[in-house]
């Protein structure tokens, strides 16, 4: 599972870097693709921080 959600991450931060530098999309579609990279990011960095290993301290 937090393997997924890593994998998430780090194709959400990839897509989001291509989809601001080099797809070459009109402002609406650079916006859009932009919210719904950002959500997906935002998504599995809480399910990392709610899967993270608890210390018994």
């Amino acid at each position: 599972m937090r393997a997924i959600l890593w994998l998430l991450l780090t194709a959400s931060v990839l897509a989001n870097v291509f989809i601001s530098t080099f797809a070459g999309w009109s402002a609406g579609l650079q916006i859009a693709g932009s919210v719904s990279t950002g959500a997906v990011l935002l998504g599995s960095a809480a399910g990392l921080w709610l899967t993270r290993p608890r210390s018994g301290a």
